[in-house]
């Protein structure tokens, strides 16, 4: 039978309303009892009043799924959101008339039955009652019908802008990496330019190494610091080679700090544009504070101009603020004080990640 086929409930009602019908029409069985007889069970011996209830058990059963046959043959015909105006106009008629046609064609069918005395005086005048009772009854079906297609919109509309975010940062990282690889290429060719061979050499193997962390990491837009930092102090141990004690880091974290989460590449990003913008040098000495405050990885550097200043892709701080403000509402704080440049990035937490991304595997 079509009202027992869940493929079909499913797709045209959007829930499986076998329990409800049963419930909605013992429910209006009763309502319609009371409304033509006063309650039957109330006022008649049990027996009696079973047989009373049963012919509104009968009329119930009969307009309950007359109108649901009617709602889905609806919607198979209008079923755009833009056709309501056509079909809820429809559906209302048709309750109209099954109510009017099912009550008619029921009494004539008791009055035959019970040879003509069956039709009570009072039968024309909760036909209006039932009628409203009916339409409440099929609303309920429609709200129950948008309200789970709503919920599916929504999540649909969710996973699309979740889509278009994990795109954008897939992008950005993808970004970030090829400007790490060409500033690298930039410190290779100097080393090449002023140290040996062999010097050369190892820079090539550390960095190695560096790319073989970029590879592990690649799929994800969130690190733990602790990850982050095992990162950048290679990339340090490497620029050492270059410029030995004239290039100083103070790391100044705390262990508790390090299970924070982080953009991947931001701190060694970060360390890489204070070495590549500054003299490094016997004479000046580079010093970098990396430092945990108020719940911020604060990298802080004293501002030595370069004369001539190196090729640049312009990428690294945008890069960094573009992919925070896709995954948290927190922001970088990007300071040239004093003499001094400052870059605050936050230190996140699962909560802090904006809803839209927060339940995406990091």
């Amino acid at each position: 039978m079509g009202f027992l086929n869940r493929e079909r409930r499913l797709k045209y009602l959007a829930f499986n309303d076998i329990w409800f019908m049963i419930l909605g029409i013992v429910l209006l069985s009763f309502v319609t009892d009371y409304l033509f007889s006063g309650g039957s069970f109330s006022r008649l011996p049990f027996i009696e009043a079973v047989i009373n209830w049963s012919v509104s058990l009968m009329f119930s059963t009969v307009n309950w799924l007359i109108m649901r046959t009617i709602l889905i043959g609806l919607r198979k015909r209008y079923p755009s959101l833009k056709d309501n105006s056509k079909r809820i106009p429809l559906f209302f008629l048709s309750i109209v008339i099954t109510v009017l046609a099912v009550d008619y064609s029921g009494n004539a069918v008791l009055s035959y039955i019970f040879t003509g005395n069956y039709n009570h005086p009072l039968r024309s005048r909760i036909v209006l009652p039932i009628i409203l009772i009916s339409t409440m009854t099929m609303a309920i079906y429609e709200a129950i019908y948008y309200y789970i297609h709503l919920k599916q919109y929504i999540r649909e509309e969710e996973q699309a802008k979740r889509a278009i975010v994990q795109a954008q940062l897939d992008a950005l990282r993808n970004q970030a990496q090829p400007h790490f690889f060409f500033n690298t290429l930039n410190t290779l060719r100097d080393i090449i330019d002023q140290n040996t061979r062999e010097e050369a050499k190892e820079f090539v193997n550390r960095l190695s190494e560096i790319y073989r962390f970029i590879l592990e990491s690649g799929n994800s837009n969130l690190i733990s610091l602790r990850e982050e930092l095992r990162f950048a102090q290679a990339y340090i141990h490497i620029q050492k080679e270059r410029f030995g004690d004239n290039l100083v880091v103070d790391w100044k974290l705390t262990e508790s700090a390090k299970d924070y989460l982080i953009i991947p590449m931001s701190l060694q990003l970060l360390l890489e544009n204070a070495v590549k913008h500054n003299v490094v040098s016997k004479a000046k000495p580079l010093h970098v504070d990396v430092v945990v405050e108020n719940q911020h990885l604060t990298v802080r550097n004293k501002i030595q101009s370069k004369s001539t200043q190196l090729p640049t892709t312009k990428l690294g701080l945008k890069n960094i603020e573009r992919r925070y403000a896709l995954i948290s509402d927190k922001k970088v704080g990007i300071t040239k004080d004093n003499g001094h440049f400052q870059v605050e990035l936050p230190l996140l937490t699962i909560a802090d990640q904006k809803h839209s991304y927060a339940d995406t595997d990091y």
